[in-house]
């Protein structure tokens, strides 16, 4: 063996300290948001967001005519269940999704990949519209609606991580859970929107022409409503996170690290996500999605009737979203799902049994409740979950982690309640219609163990970017606090990471030549 090749691998120095041993904080670190692109991209990303939850609204709200429509022959709780698993076969290939855009966004950008999932999500809801029904074509007419749910389903899965990275890398530090509740307040319109079309087009048509063509037209809204936000998206700028991420690339070019390694080492990050996951859209699939079947088929309410309330609910959810982002921003990220969780647990059986109650009045009480706890998730969830990720894989991480959820979890709630609602009833149990309740409580405790392990990220930098302000003056302020040793900033523990930040150990490949390494004589060790 040579000597070269036994002498120890050199660090390269990325950053070096002050004199006093840290690293100083300057205006390159720190990135100024302009409002104007601010607002863009948070319309965008919320439009995208809504054209996807528009069309699960429609599906959702339309079981009972699609199951008629699609599986005629087949009993009516059959033709349900069936509907459902057509609704859930989605998630199946939404990890696939994931796995295929999340990682392409970290390599060539979000902008442009947001740009495809809106393209392919728009023409799989607007080709349900045109689908023959199960008396023209037969069994290919089921088939075929799978194949469009399939690739509505591919196309999420780069959808949701997408769209909250995106606006939590375009926020200020300080406004951060303002701003991703927006994202929310997209999905909530776009529920809305399909919620209320359905509903006047079950209440202006006779049933015999909602089955023949009626049902195809809030699939058919689908295509214009695409368009719109492909045009948004296209002209949207990269994230400043992103941007500055590719410059660090381009200077250390020769030393890739693989994606799987990267995945790998924030293992734990990626157990978290899932379990926050698993809460926020059980309980979201449980009220947004199921409720108007439950409500139906379950406890044989008037379907229109049902639809209104839960639209109401779904207007004030909307009314009061932005409040529980500022709460978030105000007393942390934590402090706001711990309450949801236990909301969740301690509320879930009661507000059911209202919803169970022959009064209206108690029935919207019992939903309103579910809906405002529900809140606590929606507000927060989207500037939670990508500040548990380093920018150079975050839109990778969360849209593997928050797929293989959703799938396994979030998306088969409706076809679960409603197979153990079926179960529990064909067997005589007096517990059956309080399973949603049930169900409910189980995600909460999962979802309070979560909660538990989640690190605090409310008004800190992201992780892998530095500070993000909305003015000069911000920064300038942050600056000369970060610079006096004495003041919370200087203490916070971003700005203790970011002050031992100097040296990266990166390691260089054997075969290069030790004669640059020598070059750099300090390398090894920080300037004391």
């Amino acid at each position: 063996m040579s000597d070269q090749s036994a002498r120890p691998a050199t660090p390269i120095k990325k950053h070096r300290p002050n004199r006093q041993g840290r690293r100083r904080l300057t205006s390159d670190d720190v990135t100024v948001v302009e409002e104007s692109q601010l607002k863009r991209a948070v319309a965008a990303a919320a439009l995208g967001n809504g054209m996807e939850w528009f069309d699960f609204g429609v599906f959702a709200y339309l079981t009972t005519t699609l199951a008629k429509v699609f599986y005629p022959s087949l009993s009516p709780t059959l033709s349900v269940i069936l509907t459902f698993a057509t609704f859930t076969a989605a998630f199946i290939v939404r990890p696939i999704g994931g796995a295929v855009f999340g990682p392409l966004g970290d390599r060539i950008g979000r902008q442009k990949v947001l740009a495809v999932t809106m393209i392919m999500m728009a023409a799989g809801t607007f080709a349900i519209g045109f689908l023959p029904d199960f008396n023209t074509i037969g069994v290919w007419a089921p088939l075929l609606l799978l194949l469009a749910r399939l690739v509505q389903g591919f196309s999420t899965g780069g959808e949701y991580g997408g769209a909250a990275t995106f606006i939590a890398e375009y926020s200020p530090d300080k406004r951060r859970g303002f701003m991703g509740s927006w994202l929310e307040f997209g999905t909530l319109g776009g529920y809305v929107l399909g919620a209320s079309l359905v509903t006047v087009l079950q209440f202006a048509m006779p049933e015999d022409t909602l089955l023949s063509w009626g049902w195809r037209i809030p699939f058919l809204v689908a295509g214009p409503l695409g368009l719109v936000g492909l045009y948004l998206r296209l002209k949207l700028e990269e994230t400043p996170a992103f941007q500055k991420q590719q410059e660090e690339a381009a200077e250390r070019e020769h030393v890739k690290v693989p994606f799987i390694r990267l995945f790998a080492e924030n293992w734990r990050a990626l157990i978290v996500c899932i379990g926050l996951v698993l809460v926020f859209n059980v309980t979201d699939y449980m009220l947004l999605s199921y409720m108007p079947t439950y409500l139906t088929s379950t406890l044989g309410r008037d379907a229109t009737n049902g639809l209104i309330l839960v639209i109401v609910v779904m207007v004030l959810m909307m009314a009061v979203i932005s409040m529980g982002g500022r709460l978030s921003d105000r007393f942390g990220r934590r402090p706001v799902l711990f309450a949801g969780c236990i909301g969740f647990l301690v509320l879930s059986w009661p507000a059911l049994k209202l919803v169970q109650s022959e009064s209206t009045p108690l029935v919207f009480v019992g939903l309103l409740i579910l809906g405002l706890v529900l809140v606590t998730f929606t507000s927060t969830m989207p500037s939670t979950l990508p500040a548990l990720f380093p920018t150079i894989i975050r839109y990778g991480a969360l849209a593997i982690a928050f797929n293989v959820s959703v799938s396994l979890f979030g998306g088969t709630t409706p076809l679960v309640t409603e197979s153990l609602v079926a179960w529990a009833t064909s067997n005589g149990y007096s517990w059956a219609n309080d399973i949603p309740a049930f169900y409910l409580m189980i995600a909460a405790v999962i979802g309070l163990v979560a909660v538990w392990f989640t690190k605090e990220s409310a008004n800190v930098p992201l992780l892998g970017s530095g500070p993000s302000v909305a003015t000069e003056e911000e920064a300038e302020e942050l600056i000369a606090a970060y610079a006096d040793e004495s003041s919370e900033v200087s203490k916070s523990e971003w700005a203790v990471e970011f002050a031992m930040s100097g040296p990266i150990d990166i390691v260089r490949p054997p075969a290069e030549s030790t004669a640059e390494a020598e070059a750099e004589p300090e390398a090894s060790s920080p300037r004391s």
